[in-house]
């Protein structure tokens, strides 16, 4: 065993406590898969993540993301507190003005929009409407809603194997009541839209109890997936702000622009614990 630098950081928030929270091994180098899961089952945190060398040339380090359920491909608000980490430990990325991160879903780019990190939305590894009648059945089931309340059921997967819901508003998404256990299985997101005018734009909701992980509060990799969907499909802006976390208690706050053909999903990053840890 040895000491490792470790950091607790709360991303998609200026506000400690009010997102969601991230740990952080820095030079994780020599750790096992095993002792990987083993700590993130410990901090019982929606993920915790693993500092490497990067095998590839073009990244400027290497990430290994888990759930207390087991290893994600890739996940979106791990990429930004690990970013923020890694720079905060004197990283130095190889290009001006963007990092370059290294995760089992490939290289994934990383920038500054102004104050906040925002990083390059991954494609989708699947997407359109889900058509499997069984998988409707069990979503509605799950959310604990009719028929004519599920507007869309579409596939926004890119990487964790994403499903998205949409509500007819933000008011019918922070009613759910889920049944965790029809759930099994799915990890869904739910959308709906708040009323014109206001600081958000969308509320969103993210389950993932497979994964250990009931609710998830604030949640980058879903919100890239309902970006790419929504903005394409015409039914959101290409700059917008999603609301997430508030039936948890949270104020998460999603960061959203569509340019250039890409779609940058970005979010603040408050450190909040800082020191070593004994593995």
């Amino acid at each position: 065993m040895s000491e490792r630098r470790f950091s607790q950081l709360d991303v998609f928030t200026a506000q400690p406590l009010r997102g969601n929270p991230l740990a952080v091994v820095h030079d994780a180098t020599g750790l096992s898969e095993s002792q990987m899961a083993d700590f993130a089952r410990w901090t019982n945190l929606s993920e915790t993540t693993f500092l490497l060398p990067p095998t590839d040339a073009q990244a400027d380090y290497r990430v290994r993301i888990f759930t207390p359920g087991g290893e994600l491909p890739f996940a979106g608000h791990p990429t930004l507190g690990s970013c923020h980490a890694w720079l905060a430990a004197s990283g130095r990325p190889q290009r001006e003005g963007e990092v370059v991160q290294q995760c089992a879903v490939g290289l994934v780019r990383i920038r500054r929009d102004g104050a906040r990190l925002a990083f390059a939305a991954p494609p989708l590894r699947r997407s359109g409407p889900v058509q499997e009648p069984a998988l409707r059945a069990q979503v509605l089931a799950s959310l604990k809603i009719t028929d004519t309340q599920l507007l869309r059921l579409q596939w926004v997967d890119n990487g964790p194997g994403w499903m998205a819901a949409l509500l007819p508003d933000a008011a019918s998404v922070l009613a759910l009541r889920p049944d965790f256990q029809a759930m099994a299985g799915l990890k869904l997101g739910v959308v709906g839209a708040h009323p014109a005018g206001g600081e958000c734009q969308f509320e969103v909701r993210a389950f993932v109890p497979s994964l250990g992980v009931p609710e998830d509060p604030v949640t980058g990799s879903l919100n890239a997936g309902l970006a790419q969907w929504l903005i394409g499909d015409g039914l959101a802006s290409a700059r917008y702000v999603a609301a997430q976390g508030a039936a948890l208690g949270r104020a998460g706050r999603v960061h959203v622009l569509a340019e250039g053909g890409e779609v940058w999903i970005g979010g603040d990053v408050t450190p909040v614990v800082s020191g070593t840890v004994t593995l």
